[in-house]
């Protein structure tokens, strides 16, 4: 094991007897494995250790009607609640029962969760707007004891044959009245937590098993470092207000949640996402932190809508969901100087996290997700032949982590084909390390343009487009070509009153690129296809490019 340590490079973390990444964060010390511990009980220790915790303090905000939720609420709700499920009749939730949420953000939302987890129920949490047959597919997927959702979504679920609680119901409130203690139940941290759902970006969607241990593993790290900056920082102000328009559903905003709620923070909630309407908020509730996707930085970055309004109140933007460009971030950080733009990479695999950076100069790093997070491990594996790779070059990353999932639920072959035998978790993203630790996201390995036999990473060709004044949004495909086998075809969306043409463009990037990136091929659209997180629908632009290539 000596011999290992000093085998381990101490600027990258990267050991050439191993050929692994070893984190150069803090490994933390977490619970026992065999100590019985929910995730909410976890969160909850956590808050109350906290030197911003104040029972009066607001929780939850909600930014269109302006009400607010105390921590001390908050608590008594999830007792309540938990009380009332654990001995409700129709049914009686118990540990390992399955719970499907389908609802808008509301205060309703961030109570349940914690209640289920505190019973040792499984959350799983969908998309509101899936359509019947998705939802459909959901069903066969986590096989609910019960469903939670709201009156204007129950026609969807009519035929579903599944106990149905509506949060908009005089039957629920009546359940947050109860002066009753929460029940206590033995949760073991391996028993499953939250079943989350991929994006089904590159296939049909999946059900992510994740455990109460992998949340814990994860929020012991976050904890730990916002401690160790509040020593580094005496004197530092009052706890930090996030305004929250990731929709809880999905696994960034889901541990940010419970991120938030760990350390005593405030979180205003915003439905229906609106630019100005975020801007009109982070003025009048003085908001400081802002997890923001890329698309989001691109829109502060060129709008002048912001002029409008006072921002000084940010402090800081944590951007995830898919990579940022190291120009969009400059752009950004030199409008706005006084905010420090992180950046992290996680997959709902992973529970949300498995990299990012921490403080200033780490953020600095433009183009970089940052170093590994505490307790993880990783490698960078050559797709062609296997070999793990050092510093500098590009490969698939794998990851070794407490934080990674239980596996996909009811899915033993696809679980198999995503892990090593030896517990890597294979990413299928294309990445490489820096000489000084730091990660960088080159693109999806599945998305790869093969242009020639060449390699094009279409985030490349996106992040320079992008960066053309006149472009508002960019996304770039494979379109196929009888000669080249496959051509880089750009999507973009002109900024209002532009008229750039596409041959322009496509000398733009052919100065910046070899000449086997060039762009072959433009279209003019009014919106880029996304998912929740950000990121970019290639297969709707693909099927929409060979689908009518006679209207592009």
């Amino acid at each position: 094991m000596a011999l290992m340590e000093h085998s381990i490079d101490p600027r990258n973390g990267y050991c050439s007897a191993t050929k692994t990444y070893y984190t150069l964060r803090d490994n933390i010390s977490l619970p026992p494995q065999t100590t019985p511990l929910s995730v909410t009980d976890f969160v909850f220790s956590l808050l109350y250790s906290s030197p911003d915790f104040s029972l009066s303090s607001p929780v939850l905000i909600d930014s269109a009607t302006h009400n607010s939720l105390s921590y001390s609420d908050l608590l008594h709700r999830v007792d309540s609640l938990s009380y009332s499920l654990s001995r409700h009749n129709s049914p009686a939730l118990s540990v390992g029962d399955v719970a499907l949420i389908l609802s808008p953000p509301s205060f309703h939302v961030p109570v349940l969760y914690f209640s289920l987890l505190s019973l040792g129920v499984v959350v799983s949490p969908a998309n509101p707007l899936s359509t019947q047959s998705e939802l459909t597919h959901l069903l066969e997927l986590a096989k609910p004891s019960v469903i939670f959702t709201v009156s204007s979504i129950s026609s969807k679920l009519r035929s579903c044959n599944v106990p149905i609680i509506l949060l908009d119901s005089p039957e629920f409130d009546s359940m947050l009245t109860h002066r009753a203690t929460r029940p206590r139940v033995t949760i073991p941290q391996s028993n499953s937590a939250v079943i989350m759902y991929s994006s089904g970006t590159t296939g049909r969607v999946k059900g992510v098993e994740l455990t109460h241990r992998n949340f814990i593993a994860l929020l012991a790290g976050l904890h730990h470092r916002k401690m160790k900056a509040l020593e580094e920082e005496e004197g530092k102000k009052g706890p930090a207000i996030s305004l929250f328009f990731l929709p809880l559903f999905h696994v960034f905003g889901f541990f940010m949640l419970l991120r938030a709620v760990a350390m005593a923070e405030t979180l205003v909630l915003m439905g229906r996402f609106d630019f100005e309407k975020m801007l009109e908020a982070v003025e009048r509730y003085k908001v400081t932190y802002m997890p923001v996707s890329p698309p989001l930085v691109v829109a502060l970055e060129k709008s002048e809508l912001t002029q409008k309004y006072d921002l000084s109140s940010l402090e800081y933007l944590g951007c995830g969901g898919a990579p940022l460009g190291k120009e969009v971030a400059q752009r950004c950080k030199a409008r706005f100087p006084n905010v420090e733009i992180g950046q992290g990479y996680g997959m709902t695999e992973t529970g949300g996290g498995a990299a990012s950076t921490a403080g200033p100069e780490e953020s600095e790093r433009y183009g970089s997700v940052g170093r590994l997070q505490e307790n993880t491990q990783a490698k960078i594996v050559d797709p062609s032949t296997g070999e793990a790779l050092p510093p500098g070059q590009e490969g698939e990353l794998w990851l070794r982590s407490p934080t990674i999932m239980k596996g996909y639920v009811g899915d033993k072959e696809a679980t198999a084909a995503t892990f090593h035998p030896d517990g890597w978790l294979k990413t299928g993203d294309l990445c490489y390390f820096d000489s000084d630790g730091f990660l960088y996201i080159v693109d999806r390995l599945k998305e790869l343009i093969k242009y020639k036999g060449y390699q094009v990473a279409p985030a490349e060709l996106e992040r320079l487009l992008l960066s053309h004044p006149e472009v508002a949004d960019a996304a770039v495909i494979p379109y196929p070509d009888e000669e080249a086998g496959q051509i880089p075809m750009a999507f973009v969306v002109r900024k209002p009153e532009s008229s750039i043409t596409a041959s322009h463009l496509m000398d733009f990037v052919a100065k910046e690129v070899s000449p086997y990136k060039r762009i072959r091929r433009v279209s003019f659209v009014n919106v880029i296809p996304k998912n929740p997180s950000g990121k970019i629908l290639r297969r709707e632009l693909v099927n929409q490019a060979t689908s009518n290539p006679s209207k592009l």
